[in-house]
């Protein structure tokens, strides 16, 4: 594994990787404001974090981790790239993930972090939720199309069934779950509504987002374990993918994440 790819890029370099006018065309134009916007650092976290998994449950408040406790970036994507070499495979899309694959959704989450002042790691978090890495993720929906690494809604990139994945396509698929599309909203927009609809900060803004990510909505917000349908326990992976979680047994079930 890479000690650190990204460590060399500058943000000029990253910001490359993305047209001009990539978020001011969209409806949305979706960038984080308040005190949870951050600037693109990879030495921005608590070491490598421990592979466990612990239920958490609740507002995302107390028992919780606090961003102080999240891993650092690079760490955190080196101990998935086990993951993304083998999601594809291990469920049923295709071939796995090549090393040139792999490399480009770094350099894409880094650039779309850069673009929109998203927390890279809560990008990664994500897409490791939505497709384990898996670029060749088939589009799913239940009235909404969602496409690509983020699933994200009704996006227009997607490399299903498409071998090499080229890394522009990439690079969209995780604009359109960060940034959003015409259609709907990414994590900078998810982010936006916890702070200003609901009045949390900090790492609970991100709990509250991954709800609202999920569902479109916060069913109960003293419970993001109720998804409304969804997926009761996303809030507590994606907390635990931000402290290490990567393989261990989870002990999560769609009925004790409420």
């Amino acid at each position: 594994m890479r000690a650190s790819l990204v460590s060399a890029l500058t943000l000029a370099t990253i910001a490359t990787a993305l047209p001009a006018n990539h978020l001011t065309s969209r409806t949305t134009g979706e960038v984080v404001t308040g005190n949870v916007a951050v600037t693109v650092n990879d030495n921005d976290g608590n070491g490598p974090g421990v592979d466990e998994y612990i239920l958490h449950t609740g507002n995302g408040a107390f028992g919780f981790p606090s961003t102080s406790q999240w891993v650092n970036f690079i760490d955190m994507f080196n101990a998935n790239e086990v993951l993304m070499f083998e999601s594809c495979e291990n469920n049923g899309w295709g071939a796995n993930d090549s090393q040139q694959e792999v490399d480009d959704i770094l350099t894409a989450i880094e650039a779309v972090a850069a673009a929109t002042l998203v927390d890279h790691r809560f990008i990664l978090a994500i897409i490791l939720q939505e497709s384990a890495g898996c670029v060749r993720v088939p589009t799913t929906g239940n009235g909404v199309s969602n496409p690509g690494l983020m699933q994200d809604h009704d996006g227009s990139n997607s490399c299903a069934g498409v071998d090499p994945c080229p890394q522009a396509t990439i690079t969209g698929m995780i604009s359109d779950g960060t940034a959003g599309t015409a259609s709907g909203d990414g994590l900078a927009n998810c982010l936006n509504e916890a702070q200003n609809d609901f009045g949390v900060t900090g790492a609970q803004a991100f709990y509250y987002a991954a709800r609202i990510y999920n569902s479109g909505s916060i069913p109960d917000p003293n419970d993001l374990g109720n998804s409304g349908g969804a997926t009761n326990c996303y809030v507590s992976d994606v907390a635990n993918r931000l402290t290490g979680w990567v393989t261990a047994a989870s002990t999560c079930t769609s009925s004790n994440a409420e």
